[in-house]
């Protein structure tokens, strides 16, 4: 049972990467990139196509050099989710692969070299009809920036990004959308906020170079968090060092946490005491495996004991209330006549999971017995 989320979110322009639409209440879009070397064509597709299996919207390639915009090209026909080249200073790269059908262009105007060679750029992402994403990195700021600052800040990274925002205005390309990153939440938290007053184009939000799988996931998880409440952002990417499968599946937990995006099950699960009828740990640890594959959004209720079961089932779409050898069944907030065996929780509560979603796909009505 989900409700709608009470964020407002922050107005801004249309673009469309590939298929997909960014900004402009437009849901907000889930992203990673690949870590696979680039000239590894087959290497490169697999792990492209895991992380859409996982429900990405995009995918970021790595294009360093000529030869990988080659290998590039084998790629995206290869391919069926939107990718995004990210390229640094040889603008003749940003040109080959607009050719070849990029979706996106990840690159900073200001760092390719002459007006001329800009020019070419964005003539030939408007020729294509090319978004470009201006990608601001407090580990790279400009070096006159640094001296003028000390150190990154937030308005160091927003003066680096108006930089780039005016190249592109001067060239009247207006179809782009921008990223302030840092590592810091505090940093990256300041310079998003100081953006999003600035100008209307989408904004594609990251904590960048985060940390491990569960540092970088919760670094992310407050950093996005505080700005997706304020209504900032219109995509994201949680840059962690592990699979970038990882990555989406965080994505998505976190949109989901603030009923801004819902993607497979929000489990609810107690920490568990020596309450616990069953084992609680073991049972969601099984579950969460079991139903990786569900994508339709359904909350799913599993509580120990009696003492917050039942409220806990009854705002979920499926419910378990701990209790001695068979615990309560709710379906839709409705306490069942039917019970679980707790030596048989994990196979029990799978098989109606799915077939509440089978039933939910098919919109057929949900027998629901309820206890007098």
């Amino acid at each position: 049972m989900f409700s709608e989320s009470p964020i407002k979110r922050r107005k801004s322009t249309r673009i469309n990467v590939g298929n997909v639409p960014i900004g402009d209440g437009a849901p907000i879009a889930v992203q990673s990139m690949t870590n696979t070397d680039t000239m590894d064509v087959d290497a490169t597709v697999a792990q492209i196509q895991a992380i859409q299996d996982a429900g990405a919207d995009i995918v970021r390639v790595s294009v360093p050099t000529m030869d990988a915009a080659e290998a590039f090209k084998s790629i995206k026909e290869q391919v069926t989710i939107p990718l995004v080249a990210d390229i640094h200073f040889d603008y003749r790269i940003a040109l080959k692969v607009a050719k070849y059908g990029v979706d996106c262009l990840r690159i900073n105007p200001g760092n390719i070299g002459s007006e001329e060679r800009i020019r070419a750029v964005v003539d030939s992402a408007r020729e294509h009809n090319i978004p470009i994403r201006i990608g601001v990195n407090g580990g790279s700021l400009e070096r006159d920036l640094q001296e003028k600052y000390g150190e990154p800040t937030p308005e160091a990274l927003l003066e680096s990004a108006m930089r780039h925002v005016d190249i592109l205005r001067r060239l009247d390309f207006d179809q782009f959308k921008i990223s302030v990153k840092a590592s810091d939440v505090f940093l990256a938290v300041g310079a998003y906020r100081l953006l999003a007053k600035e100008i209307d184009q989408p904004l594609h939000l990251g904590i960048t170079e985060a940390g491990g799988m569960r540092s970088g996931s919760v670094k992310s998880a407050v950093g996005l968090g505080m700005l997706l409440a304020e209504g900032i952002g219109d995509t994201l990417r949680v840059s962690l060092a592990a699979d970038p499968v990882q990555e989406i599946k965080v994505g998505f937990d976190i949109l989901n946490s603030l009923r801004i995006r819902s993607r497979g099950i929000n489990f609810i699960a107690c920490p568990s005491c020596s309450r616990q009828e069953f084992d609680v740990v073991s049972t969601m640890n099984q579950l969460e495996e079991r139903l990786e594959d569900i994508i339709e959004p359904m909350s799913v209720s599993v509580i120990g004991c009696v003492v917050n079961g039942p409220g806990e089932a009854l705002v979920s779409d499926i419910g378990l209330a701990g209790a001695n050898r068979r615990s309560g069944l709710y379906i839709n907030g409705e306490r069942q006549k039917a019970r679980i065996d707790n030596n048989n929780i994990v196979d029990q509560l799978e098989g109606y999971v799915r077939d509440f979603i089978e039933k939910k796909q098919n919109q057929t009505p949900i027998d629901i017995k309820i206890v007098e």
